[in-house]
């Protein structure tokens, strides 16, 4: 749960288990939402030199998730995230350089939240897979 009162180190704590394990970290704040990383290596490698398609999908998910926790955060909420739904395209492959991934809440209400997310490379203007989530806010 990112808080802009933390410095970025102490925020990686903030991350799931999960996040952890495939080395994701924050990489930095952009407008207070976080923008998350991954290096590659061994933990995220599907073929030689290219990234799984499942550590792809976790970068996005982990960063949809920051950025809606980051915003209820900021307006002084608190609540329980459960997916309803995660769809990933895929539009490239990944290759052996580190991945960058942005969550952006196209919709906020009391009960559900709607993220898109973009995962990239080298080229933020060329993602490499996008992700549309629909969570239930307990």
């Amino acid at each position: 749960m990112p808080d802009s009162s933390k410095d970025l180190e102490e925020q990686q704590l903030d991350l799931p288990p999960y996040a952890r394990a495939l080395g994701i970290a924050i990489t930095e704040l952009e407008d207070g939402v976080p923008v998350l990383s991954v290096e590659f290596g061994q933990s995220v490698e599907g073929r030689p030199q290219h990234y799984h398609g499942g550590a792809t999908a976790g970068l996005l998910e982990n960063a949809g998730y920051a950025a809606l926790r980051a915003r209820l955060i900021a307006d002084g909420r608190e609540a329980r995230l459960k997916p309803v739904n995660i769809t990933v395209q895929y539009l490239s492959a990944g290759k052996a350089c580190p991945s960058f991934a942005k969550g952006r809440i196209t919709r906020l209400g009391r009960r559900n939240a709607n993220i898109t997310v973009e995962a990239w490379q080298d080229d933020r203007d060329r993602p490499i897979a996008t992700a549309i989530m629909n969570i239930l806010m307990a």
